[in-house]
Parts: C-alpha cells; structure tokens; sequence
C-alpha cells in the first residue's frame, strides 16, 4: 500500500502555531529551502520547509537557535515557531537585496555586519559551530567523489586550489559570522536592515563574511579596498589584500562546489544546478585571473 503524500500546504495548516482562517501562497528565490507565505488572523508569516542536510554540514536545530539569537540581537524577525522539518518567522515587508543593491549599501551592511560579529557571541547558545572554508571545500570534494559526481576530474585541482588560497590567509581574531551573504539573504525595510537565513553561520574569522558579500556582489578592487579599510580602520597592507583576494576566489569556488554537491542531493524547485554551478565557475576564473595578476607567486 502506498504511503499517503501530503501536500505543503496540508502540512502547513497542521501547524499549531495559526489563529483564524489561512491564506497561503508560495515564495520564489530560494536555491535550498521551500518558502511559503502565510496569513492569519494575527499578521503575516513566512514557513519554510528543510531538513538537516549533513552533506551541506546544515543543522536545522542549530540554524533555529542563531535565528532566535539573531531576532534577540535585534538583525532578524522572530521565530514564531519550529520542529522538525519547519520553522515559521515573521514576516518582513522589506525589499530582498541583489547585488545592484548590496554595492549601493555597502556602507550600511558593513556597520551591521561589524555589530553582528561582535555581538552575536553574547547570545548564541550551545556548542560552538566553526566554520572554515577550506574544511568545506575539502569535504565537498569528498562527497562528490562518494557520489561520482559529473564535475570529478575537476576535483583535484579544486581540492588544489583551496590548498593554494588558504596558504594566502593571515591570522585574524574570532568573530561569530553569517558565512552565506548572498545579495537575497540582505532585506530592507526602507528604515532597517536585515539579515537572513542561517545555516552556517558559526565562529570563524571576518575574512570570509568580508569577501563573501563582496565577491557575491561583484565589487572591484578599489571597492574591496575601501571594505576592509573600513572595517578594521586602517589601508590594508599587502598581506590583507592578498588574504582577502584569496578569500573572494574561496568564497566563489566554495559556492560553486555548494551548487555540485546540490546537484546530487537536493531539488528545489525551479533550480537549475548546473547552471548555478557554471556560473559561479566563471565567477571564480575571473577572480582567479584577477587575483593572480595582482599577486603574483
């Protein structure tokens, strides 16, 4: 006998968390996740359906308490609600970011990133989550081997290349980062800016939250430069630069391997992971030529 499927919204109306009748409609942009939009009674919400994905090193239980830390820290709406599977927020009237908008903003979301590292220390809870680029590109790699992934014969030299970059890195204090500032993961309101969407965010070091939005967003290198002069208050010498060159390639190849490791395990609809990651390869070759042209071995 066949299992009974249930539809999304079925299992949305099961949640325990609505007051009066229900109005459902389905959210686009996500690469990951399935989003929904609800009203009830009581206002607008956003449900979200994702499990733990071990492959993405995702743990829903952990991305539920950063989000709880993050509203308590005032950078997100609140966690109405979660179990297994869902978590139902707030939802935001606010306008999703793309990288046209993080470059016009850049001021605004470095003085909201600074206050996020330091600050999210205070209210995180449990163990403590650490993420390293290169572990993770290290580990996709392992996991596309394991599944023969299409992109195979590519691998070794990307295992190489992460290798290379991080030998670029310098030493820099622990912060608590976001680790996935893609444009969309950045809403504005018109009065506030906030953030979204946690599932790596963890200690680790600025660096990466810095070359993340940057490299997503497509700044030049005068733009890199003006980042990290303003957010560590002084012009970069040559070893930042180069460290943060190095970063925004990691950050590129790591959102590439992200999209190959999807490729094998996730669906989302209207997602074409190849293409996903044929872009973000490209991407990277330019970075790569760029940050090989102005720091040369």
């Amino acid at each position: 006998m066949k299992a009974k499927i249930i539809s999304s919204e079925d299992r949305i109306r099961a949640l325990p968390c609505w007051h009066g009748r229900l109005s459902i409609e389905p959210l686009k942009g996500g690469i990951s996740n399935e989003s929904w939009k609800v009203t009830d009674s009581r206002g607008r919400h956003v449900v979200r359906f994702g499990h733990d994905y071990p492959f993405h090193h995702v743990e829903r239980a952990r991305e539920v308490m950063v989000a709880r830390a993050a509203h308590a820290a005032g950078f997100s709406p609140t966690v109405e609600h979660a179990q297994a599977g869902v978590m139902v927020s707030a939802f935001l009237d606010a306008k999703t970011y793309t990288p046209n908008d993080v470059r016009n903003n850049a001021d605004r979301i470095l003085l909201m990133l600074k206050d996020f590292h330091q600050i999210m220390p205070t209210h995180v809870s449990g163990s403590g989550y650490m993420f390293w680029v290169f572990h993770v590109i290290r580990d996709y790699a392992r996991t596309l081997k394991a599944g023969n992934s299409r992109m195979l014969r590519w691998v070794p030299g990307f295992v190489d290349l992460a290798g290379e970059l991080e030998d670029e890195q310098i030493a820099l204090p622990i912060i608590f980062g976001h680790h996935d500032l893609l444009p969309a993961n950045f809403m504005d309101d018109g009065e506030k800016l906030w953030l979204v969407d946690f599932e790596y965010a963890g200690f680790g070091t600025a660096l990466f939250d810095l070359a993340g939005f940057s490299s997503n967003a497509g700044f030049g290198s005068e733009e890199t430069e003006a980042l990290l002069h303003a957010y560590f208050g002084h012009t970069p010498n040559e070893k930042m630069a180069r460290a943060m060159s190095a970063m925004q390639c990691a950050s590129l190849l790591r959102e590439a391997m992200w999209s190959m490791v999807s490729e094998l395990h996730l669906n989302a609809p209207g997602v074409n992971y190849e293409n996903y990651t044929a872009e973000n390869l490209a991407k990277l070759d330019t970075a790569l030529a760029q940050h090989r042209t102005t720091f040369p071995s």
